[in-house]
């Protein structure tokens, strides 16, 4: 560390002495600074620990490690650090237990207010452009608090649990939206049409100051105007209505009285018995109090009261007047009668519902609860609206013992039988026999929802379960069985006795075999007879059996002549098994053999050859057998004396064979019964069938018997009687039984009643079998299905307002309407009420509460009524309409009349003014039908499914194709052209047009071919079987197999011939043709022939003639020989016997040999040579077949084979016992299961059912069913269809709306100006639904089943207050219509904050003189939904016919307005410059030069020219505060500030101008820059010297 501290001193030195004064000084105060900091140190504590304690809560303690620390971090001695401010390192703390997490909780505050990032970090400079919006930061207080009575805790505690949540979030401020106004309206006409007047231009405001942004603008632009002098007095004076006071109770007649008395007025003194209007009014409301009291409602309290307005003179310049400077004329009515506005009154809350969660389930613990309270006193008149009534909050289950919900699972039932033909293909499903299929195979099963606490509960609705659904099919084997194979039958044995220990009888059997190959499934029982028996006579168990013949022996020991051959036997049984000679004492033994050895001259014969292959099998009384040997002669006899070869026909020999006849007999056994109990043990099994060995329980499982049938066959005639049992009996174990089990019924059907009509008919409910019976358990029951009848109810229910009379009308009372004309008659405007009750369907009373919540709006209880006065005119009623003469041609009319009085008048007879008749057109009945929209989707109709077993659908189960029907809408239009129910043109709603699913067409290929012929005669080869395409699937079948380019799909197998299977067999060779014949002699060369043929080898010996092919050329026999007849004295030898085999390849010198003898043994030799007459052998593993099938499968486990080959070194395929001689290590596998692919077609799931449709009117409307992928097609299975949902059109039906008329002129009554009303009416419109057109209008009758709404409004104003100005009135417009929505956004930046719309109020002025009378412009807004986000930009364009600009800001919709433009210096017109200044941040000075803006530069041409506006660099130079030692160049944040510090920055700053006129850099630029170097320079080699 000193060394570091030296290295430091040492260069700071060097810097001392190297630079100026100035860096000097500054040197040495860092030198100063930095010794100043190796003095601070101070004590840093560590982490606090955690708290021990014994007990929980208060009382624990916790300590912490304190250290002196370096500020630089490292750590020093404690004596460096002050003690007394040395922090302590131990102090108590509250210790936490797992229990106080129920005790303990955080207390989130609310976020406070959205404060600027630069607004918390000192020094940060705020942006001058705001872009989207600026960065800020939330706060919140959060601490840890007591839950019982929110007292605060040491975070600490609940630290232990939680991480303290955080405390401050990013948040946007957004960005000040200045209010954004429309363009002006065309200016209105002159206010007067003589004198000065005022025309107003007006606009509205299409977007609110928002954020602090911009107040709009004047809405209104004024412009005086003169049309030309008046030519006589203009109207200075307007009768003005004032408003209507609000609605009051008049006085009782006592308080009048009282006032009276006190006052002076006329009124004091009346004459007695004089009766006035009010007096006769009481009294007719005394009669009728009790009428009027027996209907009123308690939820109603309906008080008639009155209001007034006044009628004042108003001068065109806003003062009051007398009224008689008015125009006189009826004055309007200032009196009225009104309903006393009351509030609507409810009742308290009612107690809390129980909660509808009554169990505890984790995933979803909060249920819902209601309260509700009803209605004292419904709102009248303008009183305030009732609220809701009822009130819905989340709630948990309390108190113990709450049982959990019940949760559902998804159930399966039990999967069904393997089935193989539900992936057959189309070809295979044609087969007519289909049993016996085994493999790969498909199983199904019944996938419901149950519940999960009980194994056996009732189905539920599917969407109760969550989760995966369990797989509805799975794949599944059916084990092929492997048939028996057996070897060909071995040759018939000896004649023995059935037994041979009972050998009493006198015939008995020759008996043949055959062996089991394979291991058949089920074991030999399935195999076929492995024995038949032959029955013959004079039967023996043992005898002698020939081995060998001694050499022939010559009588009396003479060298030549007759003699004997010694036989040479053993003693075999009846299988051929050699056993002791003595079991054959009873048989003679072979005796010996007569033979010759001919003399010198005699003819000499060769040995018989064996016995040929007995021709026939057995015999018959038309077929023998026969067997046949040959001799030849080997040398002639020579001169006398010699002894005369036999003639040819001595030469062969033929015997009988097979002498038995043809009567085959052999055991066929039955099936093995079904396992059954046995008697014997059947009291066994009750004592210890309950229990097994060790106690174990063993079920229902038993001991019992199966039997099976054994009888003789003769073969080709059947079943012969024999004397013995005829039934085997093995013992075996009872199965266990299942018994069916079902599922419980679901839930039935529910029986929906609307308007009085049953929907649904039936009801229903079903179960399904979850597990099949099997072992003679018990059955399922065969009801699954339960239907029966929805109860029809008498009346559905529901509820309906009933509407009363109407009652008296009321007049305003006398004492109030005095001063009126006529006002002593009883006439003129006034009031009724109405009760209203509520009712059933049936008419019973139902509780008022039952028709707010389910009938239609409550029908109003006051209306406008009128009592004709004596001048009135009064008619009676229209009459209903006449009927229609014709449709739509005809007409029809009602009528009325005058009444009374008013017969008189002359004015209640001007028609025009109360018309007495009314005509209108028929009703026209005449409808156009036309269809309507696209065709849909071809659908099947219904019903054309079949359910498999258990209810599993499969697309091989389901119908997919054929004739269906697709469907177009139909609508219907009146002669209007207005649309109707599509009934009104006799049609059901859909054309219907018959079409084709093409149903799917799988790959079609051949059958097999029959295998070829094994490649090789010998070993290992390989056959080969085929199928070609005969038709491409097409419409989504299943696809073919790979082909190849003959449209051929093969299957090679490896294949094994036996070498022996084909032989040659020559014949005897022919008598030797002599060529140099010695006719006395007979001998001398001669050629010898014969046929060789090649023939099938049985086990008899050899039977057919085959192609030579197939037999080995190499092996073939000589068909001629050429050799020596031998001559007397000759020695006679007879052929040569095969070669000996060569010893094994392992000495250099090998040999064979081979012998012949006529009088002496001879021996050849010759030597053995590698691949010529000695050979090498090696096994040779062929390749693995293709995955084998059992015959019946279509799929799943088969095997793969190869096969050993014995191979010659030569290469030459020889019989496997050379190999097995050799006894060769055969290591390889040549069997291996595989799996071939199952074709799974794809399946799905039932359609759905049709959803509702997705408009409620109109002509677009469509309904939709969808299906699901339960399988996934897999291997070459048919693909899964592209459609997977459907459509088809709803029937058309009108789109009836209520809908508001426009609103009327403001109405004033009779005079000119003032408060009056404006009116606007409710109709009914139709429309086809699509938003084109405003609809036509309907009679009011078609909307009357819709809800009074106007677009989601249910409040319906009908009038309204207005103000009609007087003239010369300066006055506030309507309100305009609300704008578009329009989202308050930057566009491109994804900052979004909100939509709003707005509509304003403009001021219209009529007079000069009253401007300063006007009252402000307004305006107001509202949030909605979807607006767009705009963006505004300034525009400009030269104006027509000259040379300057057009400015103005543009939005992106294309909208020319005032505001919301960037904040920025619009485009400045530029056309007094010539040529115009268009470069960036170019102007036009007054001098009529392009000039750049402020800080900027001009980079001028040549010529004088601007070329580009440059930047105008900032150099700073640090003062001494700044802490910054570099200099920095940079842009200028805002170069018009007027001083020359920046914000966030300290020090000078200069302007340097680096640019010349030119455009090029001045010298000085160069030469700081040269200096600057040089510096670098100096300051790098002084620190390298010193270092």
């Amino acid at each position: 560390m000193a060394g570091s501290i030296k290295v430091r001193r040492l260069l700071i030195n060097t810097l001392v002495k190297s630079l100026s004064v100035d860096c000097y000084l500054m040197t040495h105060m860092l030198y100063l600074w930095a010794l100043h900091l190796y003095s601070l140190v101070s004590p840093s504590p560590g982490p606090w620990g955690r708290c021990m304690g014994s007990d929980c809560g208060p009382g624990g303690s916790q300590s912490r490690a304190v250290w002196c620390a370096h500020v630089e971090g490292w750590t020093t001695l404690y004596t460096n650090c002050d003690h007394i401010q040395r922090p302590s390192n131990q102090r108590n703390c509250f210790r936490v237990c797992d229990w106080h997490k129920d005790l303990y909780d955080w207390q989130l505050g609310a976020w406070n207010e959205c404060v600027p990032v630069s607004a918390r970090t000192s020094g940060a400079p705020r942006p001058s452009v705001c872009s989207g919006g600026e960065e800020g930061i939330q706060t919140r207080e959060v601490s840890c608090v007591l839950k019982s009575d929110r007292l605060p805790a040491d975070d600490a505690i609940c630290e232990y649990f939680e991480p303290k949540p955080r405390l401050e979030q990013a948040c946007l401020i957004p960005c000040p939206q200045d209010c954004v106004v429309s363009e002006y309206s065309p200016w209105t006409s002159c206010s007067k049409t003589c004198g000065t007047g005022l025309m107003n231009r007006v606009r509205s405001v299409l977007v609110p100051p928002l954020f602090g942004g911009a107040v709009c603008p004047n809405l209104t632009e004024f412009q005086s105007c003169k049309l030309g002098p008046c030519t006589g007095p203009e109207g200075m004076y307007s009768l003005r209505v004032g408003p209507w006071s609000p609605c009051a109770i008049p006085e009782t007649r006592s308080v009048r009285q009282v006032k009276r008395r006190k006052g002076k007025g006329p009124g004091l003194r009346e004459r007695a018995g004089v009766k006035d209007p009010e007096t006769r009014e009481l009294i007719q409301k005394k009669r009728t109090r009790n009428r009027l009291n027996r209907q009123e409602s308690p939820f109603w309290d309906i008080q008639v009261g009155y209001q007034t307005r006044e009628v004042t003179c108003t001068h065109r310049n806003g003062s009051t007047m007398a009224r008689n400077l008015c125009t006189l004329r009826d004055l309007p009515l200032t009196v009225q009668s009104c309903v006393l506005p009351k509030d609507c009154q409810l009742t308290d809350w009612a107690d809390w519902d129980p909660c509808s969660k009554a169990c505890v389930d984790p995933e979803s613990p909060s249920g819902t609860r209601t309260r509700t309270r009803r209605v004292l006193q419904f709102p009248v008149g303008e009183g305030e609206e009732c609220p809701s009534l009822e009130e819905t909050e989340p709630c948990e289950p309390q108190g113990d013992g709450v049982p959990p919900c019940a949760t559902y699972t998804w159930r399966t039932t039990e999967w069904s039988d393997c089935r193989v033909d539900l992936l057959l293909s189309q070809q295979d499903r044609r087969r007519s026999n289909q049993t016996g299929l085994c493999g790969g195979g498909l199983q199904t099963r019944e996938v419901y929802s149950a519940s999960r606490c009980r194994a056996s509960s009732r189905p539920v609705e599917n969407k109760l379960c969550e989760g995966p659904v369990p797989n509805r099919s799975q794949l599944c084997h059916i084990p092929c069985p492997i048939e028996c194979e057996v070897s060909p039958w071995g040759a018939w044995g000896p004649c023995t006795f059935e037994s041979c220990d009972d050998q009493a009888a006198k015939k008995g059997f020759k008996l043949r075999r055959r062996q089991i190959t394979n291991k058949p499934s089920g074991g030999p029982e399935n195999c076929p007879h492995l024995v038949e028996a032959l029955p013959c006579d004079e039967p023996s168990c043992y005898d002698w059996r020939l081995v060998s013949l001694d050499p022939c022996v010559p009588e009396d020991e003479q060298a030549c002549g007759p003699g004997t051959q010694l036989a040479q036997a053993q003693c075999v049984n009846s299988n051929g098994e050699e056993v002791d000679r003595s079991l054959c004492s009873s048989s003679p033994a072979p005796q010996p053999v007569r033979c010759e050895v001919p003399c010198s001259r005699d003819c000499v014969l060769s040995d018989w050859t064996p016995w040929s292959t007995c021709s026939q099998t057995c015999s018959s009384k038309t077929i023998e057998g026969k067997q046949m040997r040959t001799r030849s002669v080997l040398a002639y006899n020579a001169g006398e004396g010699g002894a005369l070869c036999p003639n040819s026909s001595a030469l062969q020999e033929t015997r009988n064979c097979n002498e038995h006849a043809c009567t085959v007999y052999h055991w066929q056994t039955g099936p093995w019964g079904p396992c059954s109990e046995d008697p014997s043990t059947s009291a066994l099994n009750t004592s210890t069938g309950a229990r097994g060995a060790g106690g174990v329980d063993q079920g229902p499982c038993s001991t019992g018997i199966q039997t099976r049938k054994v009888i003789c066959v003769r073969v080709n005639v059947g079943q012969v009687a024999i004397n013995r049992a005829a039934q085997l009996i093995i013992l075996t174990c009872f199965p266990s039984q299942s018994h069916g089990n079902i599922s419980h019924f679901n839930s039935i059907t529910v029986c929906v009643c609307s308007a009085g009509n049953v929907m649904k008919k039936k009801q229903s409910r079903n179960r399904l079998i979850i597990q099949l019976p099997s072992n003679g358990g018990q059955d399922c029951p065969e009801v699954l299905e339960e239907e029966k009848d929805c109860d029809v109810p008498k009346v559905c229910p529901g509820f309906r307002w009933k509407t009363h009379k109407w009652r008296k009308c009321q007049l305003v009372p006398w004492f109030l309407r005095q001063d009126s004309p006529g006002a002593q008659e009883t006439c003129g405007p006034g009031l009724q009420t109405r009760a209203v009750s509520c009712r059933q369907l049936d008419g019973t009373q139902a509780d008022i509460s039952d028709c707010l919540k389910f009938a239609k709006a409550m029908p109003p209880i006051t209306q406008r009524c009128q009592l004709p006065c004596q001048d009135d005119c009064q008619l009676t009623n229209w009459s209903k309409f006449s009927s229609c003469t014709a449709d739509c041609v005809g007409v029809r009319t009602r009528k009325r009349a005058l009444i009374g009085r008013s017969k008189k008048k002359d004015k209640c007879k001007n028609t025009q003014m109360y018309p007495l008749s009314e005509t209108q057109y028929c009703p026209c009945d005449k409808y156009n039908a036309q269809p309507v929209g696209n065709w849909s989707d071809c659908i099947l109709p219904e019903g054309g499914r079949v359910e498999s077993v258990l209810g599993m659908k499969v697309q091989g189960d389901i119908k997919e194709c054929g004739q269906g029907y697709r469907y177009q809408a139909m609508v219907c239009y009146d002669q209007d052209s207005r649309l109707v129910e599509t009934s009104r043109c006799n049609s059901h709603g859909y054309i219907e047009e018959a079409c084709i699913i093409p149903c799917p067409s799988d790959c079609k290929l051949s059958e097999w071919s029959n295998w070829s012929r094994c490649s090789k005669s010998c070993g290992s080869g390989v056959k080969v079987r085929s199928k070609w395409l005969r038709e491409k699937p097409y419409n989504g079948g299943r696809p073919c197999p790979k082909l190849d380019h003959i449209n051929q799909v093969y299957e090679v197998v490896p294949c094994q011939s036996d070498c022996n299977q084909y032989v040659w067999v020559a014949e005897p060779w022919s008598v030797w043709k002599v060529s140099n014949v010695d006719l006395k002699e007979n001998c001398g060369e001669g050629v010898q022939t014969r046929k060789v043929r090649c023939m099938l080898n049985t086990i008899d010996g050899p039977s057919d003639p085959v192609e030579d092919y197939l037999c080995d050329p190499e092996e073939m026999p000589l068909g001629a020989r050429e050799s020596r007849l031998p001559c007397p004295e000759d020695c006679v030898l007879n052929d040569w016997g095969p070669w000996s085999r060569c010893s094994l390849v392992r000495a250099t010198s090998r040999s064979e040999s081979r012998d012949a003898a006529v009088w002496h043994d001879k021996k050849g030799r010759q030597p053995c040579s590698l691949n010529l007459n000695c050979f090498n052998y090696f096994y040779n593993i062929t390749d693995w077949s293709t995955c084998q099938l059992s015959p019946n499968a279509v799929c799943g486990s088969g095997i793969k084979t190869r096969m050993l080959d014995c191979v010659r070194s030569d290469g030459k395929s020889v019989d496997l016992k050379f190999c097995e001689e050799l006894k060769l290590e055969k290591k390889w596998q040549m069997n291996v299961s595989c799996v071939v692919e199952c074709p799974v077609n794809c399946q799905l799931s039932e359609w759905s059912a049709w959803s509702e449709c997705s408009q409620t009117c109109g002509l677009e409307g469509k309904m939709w069913r969808r299906r699901s992928v339960v399988q996934a097609s897999q291997g070459d299975g048919r693909p899964c269809p592209t459609q997977m949902e459907q459509w088809k059109p709803c029937p058309v039906r009108p789109c009836y709306r209520w809908q508001y008329s426009p609103w009327s002129e403001c109405r004033v009554e009779d005079v000119v100006c003032g408060h009056g009303t404006r009116y606007r009416n409710l109709s009914c419109f139709v429309s086809d639904g699509s938003g084109s057109g405003d609809g036509s209008l309907v009679d009011e009758e078609l909307c009357s089943s819709l809800e009074m709404a106007v677009n989601g409004d249910k409040k319906i104003r009908l009038k309204e207050p207005c103000t009609l100005p007087c003239p010369g009135e300066c006055y506030l417009m309507e309100w305009s219509d609300w704008s578009p929505c329009v989202s308050v956004c930057v566009k491109g930046a994804g900052v979004d904050f909100g939509s709003v719309q707005v509509r304003s109020r403009a001021v219209m002025a009529q007079e000069p003189e009253n401007l300063q009378l006007c009252p402000d412009q307004a305006w107001e807004s509202r949030p909605c939904i979807g607006g767009e986000c705009f963006e505004y930009k300034w525009m400009s364009s030269v104006r027509p016919n000259s040379t300057r600009l057009s400015i103005w800001c543009q939005r992106s919709d294309g909208l020319n307005v005032t505001g919301g433009c960037p904040p920025m210096n619009p485009p400045v017109d530029n056309s007094s410059c010539d040529p115009p200044c268009l470069m960036p941040k170019s102007l036009c000075s007054e001098a009529g030069v392009c000039m750049c803006e402020e800080g900027y530069t001009e980079v001028l041409s040549p010529t004088g020219q601007l070329v580009q506006c440059a930047p105008i660099p900032i150099l700073e130079i640090p003062t001494a505060g700044d802490k910054k030692a570099d200099v920095k160049t940079s842009r200028a944040v805002n170069p018009t500030l007027p001083t020359t510090v920046q914000p966030g920055r300290t020090g000078r700053t200069w302007y340097l101008q680096p640019y010349g006129p030119d455009g090029k850099l001045k010298m000085w630029v160069y030469g700081v820059a040269a200096g600057a170097f040089v510096l670098l320079i100096f300051i790098v080699s002084m620190i390298y010297l010193a270092w």
